[in-house]
């Protein structure tokens, strides 16, 4: 299996989790797919939980897929965490989103920082 082949479907599995909702996406997020991960991340919203977005599994990550994260985030800016792969950090990084987004290298780690967030 190449790399482009494990990449090339979107799949969004949502799930609670300790007071969150996890949305673990795989795949590619491009202009297809971009609808697909908002509706997600829409419908997840809906429960008021604070959202973390497990892109670890993601192997691109294009101008449409950063806007659908960049519309939630300002739905709700302390709600949403994003679990960033390689190819996921780099665009983030690179458009300066990071300083908009909370970005994480694990999902224990963004667990944690909502934590310790929300105790301050």
């Amino acid at each position: 299996m190449t790399v482009e082949d494990r990449f090339s479907d979107l799949d969004v599995q949502v799930r609670a989790q300790d007071g969150f909702e996890i949305l673990t996406v795989r795949g590619e997020v491009d202009m297809a797919s971009a609808p697909q991960l908002q509706a997600a991340l829409e419908k997840a919203r809906e429960g008021g939980k604070t959202l973390v977005v497990d892109m670890t599994q993601v192997g691109f990550l294009g101008s449409a897929g950063l806007s659908a994260l960049l519309i939630v985030s300002k739905s709700a800016p302390d709600q949403l965490r994003v679990v960033a792969s390689r190819e996921v950090a780099r665009p983030i990084e690179l458009t300066g989103l990071d300083k908009l987004l909370a970005v994480y290298d694990t999902l224990d780690a963004a667990i944690a920082a909502e934590a310790r967030s929300s105790s301050s």
